[in-house]
């Protein structure tokens, strides 16, 4: 799969998200995951929308891979903290969400 075709399909599948279609999103970002196992955006893309669905175990196996090829991005650091909140584990929670200000300081120090 190129890098467009997946990204196309990563779009197609927030856009079939967008308009409800939870399990057609899903199918399209499990055919990414499978073509482009390295894909830190389709398994982000997968991990918000298992958490907008509420499946939080299945969340956060497919956060935890995002995590694991980008560790120092803001967003999955935050998608953690959520996740975790949610499943009721406090000190991870706040693990994550620390991560997530520091790096988001981090991040403005390079800017500014």
């Amino acid at each position: 799969m190129t890098d467009d075709e997946l990204r196309g399909l990563i779009d197609d599948a927030t856009f079939d998200f967008t308009l409800g279609e939870t399990d057609s999103a899903l199918a399209k970002l499990a055919r990414a995951t499978e073509a482009v196992p390295a894909s830190f955006e389709a398994w982000h893309a997968t991990a918000e929308i298992l958490f907008s669905a509420r499946r939080f175990d299945d969340a956060l196996a497919a956060a935890e891979k995002a995590h694991a090829l980008r560790p120092d991005d803001i967003f999955i650091n935050t998608s953690l903290s959520r996740i975790w909140m949610e499943r009721g584990d406090k000190p991870k929670a706040e693990h994550f969400g620390t991560r997530a200000r520091v790096l988001g300081w981090k991040d403005q120090l390079k800017g500014g």
